[in-house]
């Protein structure tokens, strides 16, 4: 079962909590554990403050990911993790990239609960791995490939604190 808290710290129109919970759950799938995260959609301002503190990039990026770092013997609930998605970088990230809005949600809260279970895209192997993972589950879902014309965007898809 997962429990998600849907922070909204913006005013921007954003998905509804069924459909990001839907995401989530098919992401965690794997995970046979209860599985406790918190999803926080904010403005460009808290983005960019977050991207600086822990990663020390001064913008806004589209998603971080801050997969929970507690033992368990100090803390007795199946705490996953937090993702901070920035609502102004999707939307713009979809329109430039000629993406549904709707898919690029998808598939950057995917990519995001992924890198909750210790998935990451450092070096090409586990990149490969990775994506493959997303296509599958975006297919599932309907969705097209996100990586389809990846070769012309430089951009960052998603971003955790200990990726860089």
């Amino acid at each position: 079962m997962l429990e998600l808290d849907l922070q909204l710290a913006t005013e921007a129109p954003v998905p509804s909590e069924a459909e990001f919970r839907q995401w989530c759950e098919l992401a965690l799938r794997q995970r046979t554990a209860d599985s406790e995260m918190t999803i926080r959609l904010v403005d460009e301002e808290e983005a960019r403050e977050l991207n600086s503190t822990w990663r020390n990039k001064d913008y806004a990026t589209n998603v971080l990911s801050f997969p929970a770092d507690v033992p368990d013997e100090f803390l007795d609930i199946p705490l996953l993790g937090d993702l901070v998605i920035c609502v102004a970088v999707v939307e713009r990230e979809a329109a430039e990239q000629g993406k549904a809005l709707k898919a690029h949600w998808a598939h950057l809260v995917i990519h995001g609960c992924l890198h909750l279970l210790g998935y990451d895209h450092i070096d090409d192997d586990e990149a490969e791995e990775m994506e493959a993972l997303e296509q599958t589950l975006l297919a599932e879902l309907g969705y097209p490939d996100p990586y389809a014309d990846d070769e012309t965007d430089a951009s960052p898809i998603v971003t955790t604190k200990d990726s860089e």
